[in-house]
């Protein structure tokens, strides 16, 4: 049998003689023809499609990591719930009274404790206040206190760790022993002894103290992305190309190493709120006259027994927040994970 690309073949008697009008060839080819360009291959099934993944559909050609991202957040039904839930709840933290109208400082003492009423749909606290308009209020400080946390600490983590990652040296050595310091303080302790010598009651001092003891967290994700990315081929032909730090840092490594540091970030951002709420029950949180969930909850639990309403509606306030931002981390962990997909 001749090998399936044999050339030893004269492909000139392949040729039909001038005169034959098209007809069959004058002499019969001895070998298999030569098709013009090489031989053709049949494609393999795995690779009919750019970016196909095992078992699924071909990806459209052009997509990356974060269009591929987006398409499967969009077609996941955790995310949508966690998504609107979260919207809900930014919307009624900027604009409360569109769905409440009334005054969450004013109290009717005549209506201590008293269960629901027409108007009223949570009934009232231990001063008279109606607490479903308390509870809608509330939810202003949570999350301006867990986001401007999370951009905090993500901001300030990212940067120091990114650095370190990149150059290495003394100055990964010195930032890995300083995060490991603020990893060994216990944070409600820390947050204990810290707040507990500040006398304002509003929210900055709250975020101040999650970004002080939350940066170190976010700064090892970064460090960790950035020593991966920064040994891939495209980021040694950037420096071999003469590309500055900066210019390396901010155009190839940075976008390709922020994945992992959007996903910690979202899922801390529910633990913030969670935290915030924690302190303020504590008493050294958010003060009076600061509306918040964990203020109301530290209230409202000595009269558990005799008026539950009140701790019902602030707790599963606060839990819900806490787990949708919870869900909205899980669901963008799944989608930029590749190896989860």
């Amino acid at each position: 049998m001749p090998e399936p690309f044999d050339t030893r073949y004269d492909t000139t008697e392949a040729i039909a003689p001038a005169d034959s009008g098209g007809g069959p060839l004058g002499r019969a080819t001895p070998g298999p023809p030569i098709l013009e360009g090489g031989p053709r291959r049949r494609p393999l099934p795995w690779r009919t499609g750019p970016g196909r993944r095992s078992g699924g559909p071909a990806a459209p050609p052009g997509r990356g990591l974060w269009s591929d991202a987006w398409h499967d957040l969009r077609r996941n039904p955790v995310f949508v719930l966690a998504a609107l839930v979260i919207l809900f709840l930014v919307v009624i933290a900027i604009w409360p009274q569109l769905i409440a109208s009334g005054n969450p400082y004013h109290g009717d003492l005549a209506k201590a404790q008293d269960g629901p009423a027409p108007g009223h749909p949570f009934g009232y606290d231990l001063q008279g206040r109606d607490v479903y308009t308390r509870t809608v209020y509330g939810a202003r400080a949570s999350i301006t206190v867990g986001i401007c946390a999370t951009l905090g600490a993500a901001l300030l983590g990212s940067v120091l760790g990114g650095l370190a990652g990149y150059f290495g040296g003394w100055w990964d050595a010195l930032l890995s022993r300083i995060a490991d310091v603020f990893f060994g303080i216990p944070i409600l302790l820390g947050g204990l002894v810290f707040l507990s010598v500040v006398t304002s009651g509003s929210v900055w001092p709250v975020v101040g103290f999650i970004v002080l003891l939350g940066w170190p967290q976010i700064s090892r994700i970064a460090r960790g992305s950035v020593v991966t990315v920064k040994e891939h081929d495209y980021v040694q032909a950037a420096r071999a190309l003469g590309a500055s730090s900066g210019r390396t840092l901010l155009r190839h490594i940075a976008p390709n190493a922020v994945a992992p540091v959007i996903v910690v970030a979202t899922i801390a951002l529910g633990t913030y709120i969670a935290l915030e709420a924690t302190l303020s029950f504590l008493g050294v949180g958010l003060k009076p006259p600061t509306v918040s969930w964990g203020i109301d909850i530290s209230s409202a639990a000595p009269q558990i027994r005799n008026a539950p309403h009140m701790l019902l509606w602030p707790a599963g306030a606060l839990s819900l927040t806490v787990l949708a931002f919870i869900m909205l981390g899980d669901a963008v962990r799944d989608a930029l994970d590749p190896k989860l997909r």
